[in-house]
């Protein structure tokens, strides 16, 4: 079933982001960049085809700006992840519960799923979140405590954590 589709760009104290959604729930996060075209380009040809407004989105911008901001925040949104595989829906359920400021590693995500030998394709459905922050796969990590792989860059994730850490411990 296809949703008419919009999106808004907006500014963070780390940077532009942005957010696209259908009427089913959000499907897209930009995490912080620095400008507004690079969120647009990141959003890419899909922004052709929406409209763009903020009013749906007005409550979850806030909340994004508070997170940003270092506050604990939570995302209980609805999401819209039809064109996905169940296998993906299942990782992205599993990350969802770690919880605010802590870690996990691939093998703990892979053996919540029961598929403890899914550990490679658990890194790969992680690598293909659409909704970095709402599903929170930066707080997955290597079992070594190491941080790899992140659709945002090592640099964001090691600024989320970072930020996460800082407020779990208030």
């Amino acid at each position: 079933m296809t949703h008419r589709l919009s999106y808004v760009i907006f500014h963070t104290a780390a940077g532009w982001a942005g957010i696209l959604g259908s009427a089913a729930g959000l499907r897209r996060i930009i995490l912080p960049r620095n400008s507004a075209a690079e969120v647009q380009q990141q959003l890419g040809d899909i922004v052709e085809h929406s409209v763009q407004s903020s009013q749906p989105y007005e409550d979850l911008m806030m909340r994004l700006k508070d997170y940003f901001n270092g506050n604990r925040v939570d995302f209980p949104d609805r999401l819209d992840l039809s064109g996905t595989t169940p296998f993906r829906r299942e990782v992205w359920r599993a990350v969802g519960y770690i919880p605010y400021g802590e870690t996990r590693s691939y093998t703990w995500v892979a053996e919540q799923i029961g598929r403890p030998e899914a550990v490679r394709a658990v890194g790969q459905a992680l690598g293909r979140n659409p909704l970095p922050v709402i599903i929170p796969c930066h707080r997955v990590i290597a079992s070594n405590g190491g941080l790899c792989g992140f659709s945002g860059g090592l640099e964001m994730k090691r600024f989320l954590l970072n930020l996460e850490a800082k407020t779990a411990v208030r």
